[in-house]
């Protein structure tokens, strides 16, 4: 074959495997921030305060230009647990990251003041940021509760929190693990409510904002399935076959003012389902067991997953771990592989496709971070590791079985919520109009005929300059900020993270 054949056929295997219709805005070889003089950034790398190759990036949240990253402390190093990028001064690119809401509130073990580690981040449409801090540092053996597990409130136009709530000890237990947060507004912003999946202690904390209170559930759909503990990613083979109830997703707001909220054990293929009149009524927190709900089917070809969200026309986007890919769900059909698609696919830049969000124009942001490869293995630092794409939502649901869209406020399934099988929605439960989608095999992914622009080249498609530098320090920092007080206590763990039995069951995210 000549070399431009063989050109030719690269770059088709290429456009195969590359992300079709998600477009790569940010990306990373390693993690860098933003701090307030050199002499600091400086200081910090020589007391081992900031190692650049320890930090993985495991959440996202967009709110207006801030797009807000997580990254947990599970090694020694990390400057700050909650970050953001300005998109307004850093479009595209690999920005260093902007600790939120500054460095000095990002201190470990300061219980009061600081965040320890922060997973998933959710804002509202009240302008509220809602933070989990699990109070931890480390991961596995070396994990140390420095502080306990508190729910940080922040209000975004001011960046002040507003509120700190500590779980109650009745909240958890000796294996709790909390990762995950979703949000619940009702009629106002006072009507809200908070919840958090327990991931290795198999529960679910509800907390309402109107009365500063907590409580738990527990449930056998929050268990693990023994039958799906191994796991396939990235040439991994490996086993978290201890993992509970992780990903969660709420429905539009129903008639009644509910929700359902939908969420799967990460050792599972299967959904689950139960509606937010239970979770809200700590009355039925003992007498609950069958307002909860399973689907029959479960999901194929791979089906864990650890982040979903819906869409206000409950349109529900999910990662596939194993898969390297995004898939969907359109909630006015039956949960059926047949009624399941893939929007977006990536044998590279979406291995582990971590967090999932839709924002508030209705734009819908994914990053991966080949978290295995990190835990497992060792991550290639003159590679690139850490991506986080964008795509509006129906560019993404464009060609699949989910492209069908539901109106919003005849989103009304509240009917079955106590029945084991969802069958589809017809007559008066959907929009005039509408036709029901035919029910068609499940295809997989389309092929496409472009391949998505790179950060690098993003801007010039959108006719903008590309910006990577800091935004001044005076603006984020105080002058008298003294950092990194007390870190070293914190900082004398020492684990071999590339032996892979460290990590059998060991999936803290």
């Amino acid at each position: 074959m000549n070399p431009s054949g063989l050109l030719l056929l690269l770059t088709l295997i290429t456009l195969t495997s590359a992300a079709v219709k998600l477009q790569e805005r940010f990306n990373w070889r390693q993690l860098d921030w933003v701090f307030p003089n050199p002499q600091i950034r400086e200081r910090a790398i020589a007391s081992g305060d900031y190692i650049p190759t320890n930090g993985l990036p495991v959440g996202i949240e967009r709110w207006q230009n801030k797009l807000f990253v997580s990254v947990p402390r599970w090694r020694n190093g990390i400057p700050a647990t909650l970050n953001y990028i300005d998109m307004n001064r850093t479009p595209s690119g690999s920005p260093a990251l902007i600790p939120y809401p500054s460095l000095e509130n990002n201190i470990a073990g300061d219980c009061a003041n600081g965040l320890s580690t922060v997973y998933r981040i959710k804002a509202d449409k009240c302008g509220r940021l809602w933070v989990l801090d699990t109070g931890t540092v480390g991961i596995g053996n070396t994990t140390q509760n420095v502080c306990p597990y508190a729910l940080n409130v922040f209000d975004l136009a001011t960046d002040r929190r507003i509120r700190r709530y500590e779980l109650r000890p009745e909240d958890t237990n000796p294996n709790t693990f909390i990762a995950n947060i979703a949000i619940d507004i009702g009629r106002n912003c006072e009507d809200a409510f908070a919840y958090f999946s327990d991931e290795l202690g198999y529960g679910l904390v509800s907390y309402s904002w109107e009365q500063n209170r907590s409580w738990r559930f527990e449930h056998s759909f929050f268990f693990p399935d023994p039958l799906r503990g191994d796991f396939n990613v990235a040439g991994l083979n490996f086993q978290w076959g201890e993992e509970g109830i992780f990903g969660m997703a709420l429905s539009p707001l129903l008639a009644d003012g509910s929700r359902t909220l939908y969420f799967s054990p990460l050792a599972s293929h299967r959904e689950f389902s139960v509606s937010t009149r239970i979770l809200r009524d700590e009355s039925r927190v003992e007498e609950s067991y069958h307002d909860f709900s399973y689907f029959t089917e479960e999901r194929t070809g791979g089906g864990h997953t650890t982040s979903r969200v819906m869409s206000d026309d409950g349109v529900m986007l999910f990662n596939l771990i194993d898969q390297n890919a995004v898939g969907c769900w359109n909630s006015g059909t039956t949960y059926t592989p047949r009624n399941h698609d893939i929007v977006d696919r990536d044998d590279e830049g979406l291995v582990f496709p971590a967090d999932v969000k839709i924002d508030e124009t209705n734009t819908v942001w994914v990053i991966s971070d080949r978290m295995p490869v990190f835990l497992i293995a060792e991550l290639d630092f003159t590679d690139i590791n850490f991506r986080i794409f964008s795509a509006p939502l129906d560019n993404l649901l464009q060609g699949t079985v989910c492209a069908a869209r539901r109106a919003p406020h005849r989103f009304s399934p509240i009917s079955l919520l106590n029945k084991h099988e969802i069958f589809d929605y017809v007559s008066d439960a959907l929009s005039p109009g509408y036709q029901a989608p035919k029910l068609i095999g499940y295809t997989g992914p389309t092929t496409h005929g472009f391949q998505t622009p790179k950060a690098f080249v993003y801007n010039q498609h959108n006719n903008v300059a590309l910006k990577t530098e800091s935004p001044p320090t005076t603006t984020y920092y105080s002058s008298s900020y003294t950092p990194f007080a007390g870190h070293n206590i914190f900082n004398s763990n020492a684990a071999n993270y590339q032996k892979k039995n460290e990590w059998g069951n060991q999936f803290y995210y």
